[in-house]
């Protein structure tokens, strides 16, 4: 157990040894990771007919939706996701902490996990968990919960809760070993704690995502992918038609006022930008030259399922700050437009700031350029066709993005199909999960 002791009003939890549910593990010095390949071989070994396999881009709010349906489809899906986002409580973690963002990963691992027993829930349940906008409260409830008095606690083993407070424990520490920050525990979620803490106390992302998707007991094979590997602090930048740079993804997505109130990307109140966005790119996190545009190299293991999976998703979501910044990248494109492959585009039901007065052509032409890098450094751009990349756009019927039919075919894009969609009060119209997984069955079977 933890042992606690008070130094000058502040409370100091001792981290414990590893629990003993870990040793066998994490018994090697070097952070444990897993090969893709081998443990999805592992686990369809008893299968006779593979289910397909799908790679979906996307970012951490608008594909979760239709996880948990997807799932009943297959569960060989690569999931790549963003460690770009500068915004909630991630934002306070990169600021006192630095690392790269988790909370996309966070939210994606917690959508693919476990809930078939209680236990499964209960853990869910404490790793979706949000504390207090209030600071005070909030601090109160993390307290608590570190210590295992919360009622969060409930329902979960033993093995389980001493596995998952001995990083939250940790991640306390390096909080308390930083005292010239103060960090803010308002709306923070307790799922980013602990991945923040075990990605530290590994040194790896990779070992943080798979020690997170063990406790979550999330399917062995589907993979939770960082677009790239890395410890480090990343910052998305863009630039915009007129040739203003924003950096920052919450800056260029739906900025706000400082306060810790979340956000709805779709209906915030930010004004519009002043230009189209031109192009994504990465920026110096370091240095006096913090507009300096780098190249970092991408998640080897993305380029991997590139290669193999049956089917090539761009999910809805928000177009430049979700899904373009795993594109950009070298290889990416390189790989995608040699696959002869389903590659299908999940078109948005609603406009919002980064696509406002978009068509359906205008997202497939920024796709396109991203992976072309079309904009970028010329030494390294790409003239491949949309057709490359696109082969199929399915679109949520009565959505506000109109779908332009002749500039999509002289893109090269014919398979254009209208789901079925529903009208959500906050988010406007969003596919009919059972009605999109449906048709993306009929693209792969």
């Amino acid at each position: 157990m933890a042992e606690i002791c008070y130094f000058g009003g502040l409370v100091h939890y001792k981290s414990p040894s590893l629990p003993l549910s870990l040793h066998s593990l994490f018994r090697s010095k070097k952070p444990h990771y897993y090969n893709s390949t081998s443990l999805m071989a592992e686990c369809l070994s008893s299968s006779t007919v593979e289910p397909p396999s799908l790679l979906v881009f996307s970012g951490g709010t608008g594909f979760n939706g239709v996880v948990e349906e997807l799932k009943k489809l297959t569960t060989r899906v690569a999931h790549v996701l963003p460690v770009s986002d500068d915004g909630g409580s991630t934002a306070e973690i990169v600021r006192v902490l630095g690392g790269p963002a988790v909370g996309d990963i966070r939210s994606r691992c917690l959508r693919l996990s476990d809930e078939s027993t209680s236990e499964a829930l209960a853990v869910r349940r404490l790793l979706g968990h949000r504390l207090p906008i209030d600071a005070h409260q909030a601090k109160k409830d993390w307290y608590d919960i570190v210590e295992g008095n919360h009622s969060l606690w409930d329902g979960v083993s033993r093995p389980y809760s001493e596995t998952i407070r001995a990083f939250l424990i940790y991640f306390q520490n390096e909080i308390h070993r930083r005292p010239n920050e103060r960090f803010c525990f308002s709306n923070g979620s307790i799922g980013n704690f602990f991945f923040a803490g075990a990605r530290i106390f590994f040194q790896s992302l990779d070992a943080a995502i798979f020690l997170f998707s063990r406790v979550s007991e999330i399917p062995c094979d589907s993979l939770v992918l960082p677009v790239i590997s890395t410890n480090d602090r990343l910052t998305l930048g863009c630039e915009l038609q007129d040739g203003t740079i924003i950096r920052g993804q919450n800056e260029i997505s739906h900025p706000t006022t400082g306060t810790t109130q979340t956000v709805d990307k779709r209906h915030c109140s930010t004004s519009a930008l002043p230009s189209k966005i031109k192009r994504v790119f990465y920026m110096s996190s370091e240095g006096n030259n913090l507009l300096h545009e780098v190249f970092p190299p991408v998640n080897p293991t993305v380029l991997e399922q590139l290669r193999s999976v049956d089917c090539i998703v761009y999910a809805m979501g928000s177009l430049f700050t979700s899904i373009c910044p795993s594109l950009v990248l070298l290889g990416v494109g390189e790989i995608i437009s040699s696959r002869s492959c389903r590659k299908v585009l999940l078109l948005n039901g609603s406009q919002d700031r980064e696509t406002s007065r978009f068509t359906a052509s205008c997202f497939v032409t920024a796709i396109a350029d991203a992976l072309n890098r079309t904009h970028g450094d010329t030494n390294i751009r790409l003239k491949n066709p949309p057709g490359y990349y696109i082969n199929t756009l399915l679109v949520p019927k009565d959505g506000e993005i109109a779908v332009d039919l002749k500039q999509l075919s002289e893109q090269g894009i014919y398979d254009v199909r209208v789901v079925e969609s529903v009208g959500d009060p906050k988010h406007g119209i969003l596919f009919n999960p059972s009605s999109l997984i449906n048709t993306l069955a009929g693209l792969v079977e």
